[in-house]
């Protein structure tokens, strides 16, 4: 992938924000591409295993709840990597990080696809979840070299494509899975980092720090903006119980689906992916809705959406096979859109506040939301073995509601009060 070196789209770096692109123009498709592409393609490693848990399960002679591990550890690791390493996006060059991540993510993939056991697999997926989380050193970059008055637009369309990473790998790897091997999906996701790790080399701006401080002073500023902005705070909180809905349902459809009265093999739990993908498609729409009627409202409707699409889902028990798996695809879509939304409009909020902290700002949101897909992923496999189905809808649904609360409750009436009176 060629894309347009950055003397041909910057006018010089702006104090205190990096590489900046002039105040007016647009940034290059090819570059906006090559973002969403490396966002897509990154994240998606932590996924790939998600349809694929009932042959793994098979292959490696590993209990339901062993296997419950992979998905958790892989989203504990991604919360660890962002909580010690996303903060080095405001210390060092962003394009450097990036293309180190993406040599270590490479190494990570490699050694799952050559895991003689399930220990193996663990320990590689705790590091494919650290070093995936190169694709949240690419948003806040697309964030610095987007002009305000199209940020929401250019951060939406790269979101696009990392929801887009999340969803269709899960559509990849139960195909893969299925007609080939869980260990060829493996080694694909490698060859696709490691692509576009060459691709980013090659077209990639260099990004001027906005800090100096040391890492130990770096990371405990996490809690200091923590401390400052409330509006951090009710972001990361909102966006983290929505989480455990979203990580909760993936992470146990597949096993779900495996089982009775079912019996539906990898390919089939990968393909609902294609139903949430069309959900994420949505993403830019809600960035232009977050442009233009205020991030606040967006964030309302995602969580009210997501809220309704598992009150719904858990009807499903009291239909047939067939109309359980038509009210599962809607669900879906309808979900997915609610999540995807929700997290655009938090993030427009989030990179709003101090632009100098970006790459920390995004940190603690991510922080707050993978803690909550790891512990959807913890609590759905637990649910799912000890009371079904159902009882994974619920916390879902229950998660959900709490998270329209948080957006609801009267200190975040206004976002503007929560950004510029912290």
């Amino acid at each position: 992938m060629s894309v347009m070196q950055p003397s041909n789209f910057n006018k010089g770096p702006a104090p205190g924000n990096g590489t900046q692109p002039a105040a007016e123009a647009e940034l290059p498709a090819t570059l906006v591409l090559l973002l969403a592409t490396g966002a897509g393609l990154s994240v998606a490693s932590l996924y790939y295993s998600q349809p694929m848990l009932g042959v793994l399960g098979d292959e490696l002679s590993a209990s339901t709840r062993a296997i419950g591990w992979v998905p958790t550890l892989t989203q504990l690791g991604y919360a660890l990597g962002l909580f010690l390493l996303a903060p080095l996006g405001d210390r060092f060059d962003r394009r450097s990080i990036i293309l180190g991540k993406a040599a270590l993510l490479v190494l990570a993939l490699l050694l799952a696809a050559l895991a003689p056991s399930i220990q193996v697999l663990l320990v590689a997926s705790l590091a494919i979840g650290i070093t995936a989380t190169m694709a949240q050193d690419i948003v806040p970059a697309a964030a610095t070299l987007a002009p305000v008055a199209y940020r929401g637009r250019v951060v939406g369309t790269v979101m696009t494509g990392l929801l887009l990473g999340i969803l269709l790998s899960r559509v990849v790897s139960g195909f893969v899975a299925e007609h080939f091997s869980w260990r060829t999906m493996f080694f694909a996701a490698a060859a696709s980092v490691a692509a576009i790790g060459v691709a980013a080399m090659r077209g990639l701006p260099h990004f001027k720090p906005t800090t100096s401080l040391p890492y130990a002073a770096l990371l405990g500023s996490l809690g200091n903006l923590w401390r400052r902005y409330p509006a951090l705070r009710r972001a990361a909180l909102a966006q983290g119980l929505l989480s455990v809905a979203f990580s909760a349902f993936w992470s146990t459809l597949a096993v779900m689906l495996h089982s009775e009265p079912f019996h539906l093999g990898s390919s089939v739990a990968g393909a609902f992916g294609l139903a949430g993908a069309s959900g994420a498609l949505a993403a830019p729409l809600a960035g232009r809705l977050a442009d233009k009627r205020g991030p606040e409202l967006v964030t309302r409707l995602g969580a009210g959406l997501v809220m309704l699409s598992f009150v719904a889902m858990a009807m499903a028990p009291w239909l047939s096979s067939h109309a359980q798996l038509v009210l599962l695809v809607v669900c879906a879509v309808t979900f997915d859109l609610g999540v995807q939304a929700a997290l655009i409009a938090h993030q427009t909020i989030v990179y709003g506040i101090e632009p100098a902290a970006r790459s920390r700002l995004n940190a603690v949101l991510m922080v707050g939301m993978f803690v909550g897909m790891a512990t959807g992923a913890a609590l759905g496999s637990t649910l799912l073995a000890q009371w079904g189905w159902v009882a994974v809808t619920f916390l879902a649904a229950g998660a959900s509601f709490a998270a329209l609360l948080v957006r609801l409750s009267q200190s975040g009436i206004s976002t503007t009060v929560g950004l510029t009176n912290p």
